[in-house]
């Protein structure tokens, strides 16, 4: 794993990754995904992460809490196309007092051609209250399982 300059973590072989099947509906008229669902598939991945490492998130909504997006970024570094076979890795990067990070790339694979980093990003989640919609500190199962994703 190494830093780019943009501050974004360039993801590597993950533990994690969630399948994607591009939709041709995602496609733009220059016949790549369109850079705003790539944010979706973020969502999808990080909510599949969380399944994953034990923590529903129908769990987390019944416990009183929820998170949301504070910050994205998305860096483009290679296109993506109708039926290239895609899977979006994940890894959580920094775990703070009220929110984490969560870094994400999106690994494509052409008929005839390796698999590539096509892009990259991250998401700032903050934990709130579903009472409120405050910050509220990480809830304990939240931070263990994060925890146990670093390696």
């Amino acid at each position: 794993m190494e830093c780019s300059s943009g501050g974004i973590r360039v993801i590597g072989v993950s533990a994690f990754s969630l399948p994607i099947v591009p939709r041709y509906a995602e496609v733009d008229q220059q016949g790549v995904v369109f850079n705003g669902h790539y944010l979706t598939w973020f969502d999808e991945a990080c909510t599949a992460f969380l399944d994953d490492l034990g923590v529903a998130y129908p769990d987390l909504i019944s416990a009183g809490y929820d998170f949301q997006v504070v910050h994205s970024e998305v860096d483009f570094l290679a296109p993506v196309r109708w039926r290239d076979e895609v899977r979006v890795t994940t890894e959580c990067s920094r775990i703070g007092s009220t929110s984490f990070t969560v870094g994400f790339g999106v690994r494509r694979k052409a008929a005839g051609v390796a698999e590539q980093l096509a892009v990259q990003g991250r998401n700032v989640y903050v934990v709130v209250s579903t009472d409120d919609w405050a910050k509220r500190p990480i809830p304990d199962a939240l931070r263990n399982a994060l925890s146990h994703s670093q390696a």
